[in-house]
């Protein structure tokens, strides 16, 4: 009987050794692999040759984006936009256009920051005029349906051009105000 306690003692003995030196071996291992690390400084996704299109709650197209490059960085939640091609679409039939050199989304597409270069088009439709608008950035709610800015802006309509600093724009009704120091020319056209 002794052998046989004696045999059951090692068995237990090597099974406690085996089971500590696989508890030691884990332990090692996941002090000793990399942890992944992020630099904030880095995107955390991209996309390229983009073509998206937002629908609203009623199915309908709300929002076009078309860009060569998109890079998405978690740290603050916010996607630049390189040579951003944005519709975003209205009640009326025709849709306002807006392009620029860069663009900086935050919070998925809550608001849009264009800049460099500026352009916002919309073509003539429901007595509007067809209008376009040169500045130097533009912030935009796509889901409000407003755009504003504060620096220069350049109105362009038949026969009409604009000079003025700030505007504010409702892009579902067309209307657009100006805030300060406007100046309009009658430029006829021949």
């Amino acid at each position: 009987m002794t052998l046989f306690s004696s045999r059951n003692g090692i068995i237990t003995l090597l099974f406690l050794i085996a089971f500590a030196l696989s508890g030691w071996s884990i332990m090692l291992s996941r002090h000793t692999q990399p942890t992944a690390s992020h630099n904030a400084n880095e995107p955390d996704a991209w996309m390229e040759n983009i073509v998206a299109m937002v629908m609203n709650k009623q199915g309908s197209a709300s929002l076009k984006i078309q860009a060569p490059k998109m890079e998405h960085y978690a740290e603050d939640d916010t996607t630049h936009i390189d040579y951003p091609r944005v519709t975003v679409y209205r009640q009326s039939p025709e849709p306002w256009y807006i392009n620029s050199d860069h663009a900086e989304a935050s919070n998925g597409l809550e608001e849009i920051v264009f800049s460099d270069n500026v352009v916002i088009h919309h073509p003539t439709d429901n007595g509007n005029p067809e209008t376009t608008m040169n500045t130097a950035s533009l912030t935009v709610f796509p889901d409000k349906k407003q755009a504003s800015t504060d620096n220069a802006v350049v109105i362009i309509q038949p026969d009409t051009v604009i000079h003025a600093v700030g505007m504010l724009a409702d892009l579902n009704d067309g209307t657009v105000k100006l805030l300060s120091q406007a100046k309009g020319d009658y430029v006829p056209t021949s």
